[in-house]
């Protein structure tokens, strides 16, 4: 099984090829053009070139099911957000359910479902992720949405919490996050489900069966 990586050059996306690669899972990481190649062809993953504000529908041939961890970023406005985090995600469910795929996981994040309880600033992106999800779950695929907390910097713990009463607080490592997408590649049994993701102190497996 092929996993097609939408947001591969990203924190989160390089960490997790990184981990898929070193496991021996099968992936195409998809990268916005040739200049970001390099690094992942210094590992040996391979790599396709998509535009999610263009053309990225050839991404998905010899693929089985595709991750969506693509983010426009902290510094660009609410048309990039509208475009990749919003637009960007419902194209790649319509593709995915056209070239029918077994299976689309989404990264979102924590209170996703309530917009207008996050920062201001951060309201056009909640929506967005909002939108995609709700998109994503009526698209007819089998789905993973995962829904980390605050994202860090911090290294690998491999301990998770599923909600805050466990957690004790709302972060997450990017890497840990990464591991989280591995566990869930590999599980291609998990089906339709959600989960909060957050550091704590349980294995990712007993998270998500």
């Amino acid at each position: 099984m092929t996993t097609l990586v939408i947001g591969a050059n990203g924190q989160i996306g390089k960490q997790f090829c990184e981990l898929a690669h070193q496991a021996g899972t099968s992936i195409k990481a998809m990268i916005r053009n040739e200049e970001q190649a390099a690094w992942f062809k210094d590992r040996g993953i391979d790599t396709v070139v998509g535009d999610l504000e263009g053309d990225f529908e050839h991404a998905f041939e010899g693929c089985d099911q595709v991750i969506f961890t693509a983010g426009s970023g902290p510094h660009t406005g609410p048309d990039k957000t509208l475009m990749i985090d919003l637009f960007g995600a419902i194209r790649t469910a319509d593709i995915a359910k056209q070239k029918g795929l077994s299976r689309y996981i989404m990264i979102s994040a924590m209170r996703s479902e309530v917009p207008l309880e996050a920062p201001e600033k951060m309201r056009p992106y909640m929506a967005a992720k909002f939108a995609a999800d709700a998109h994503l779950r009526n698209s007819g695929l089998s789905y993973v949405i995962l829904k980390p907390g605050r994202l860090t910097d911090e290294e690998a713990s491999q301990q998770f919490a599923s909600s805050f009463d466990e957690a004790g607080d709302n972060q997450i490592s990017r890497a840990n996050v990464a591991h989280a997408l591995l566990h869930t590649v590999q599980t291609p049994s998990v089906i339709n489900q959600e989960y909060l993701l957050l550091d704590g102190q349980r294995a990712i497996g007993d998270i998500i069966l």
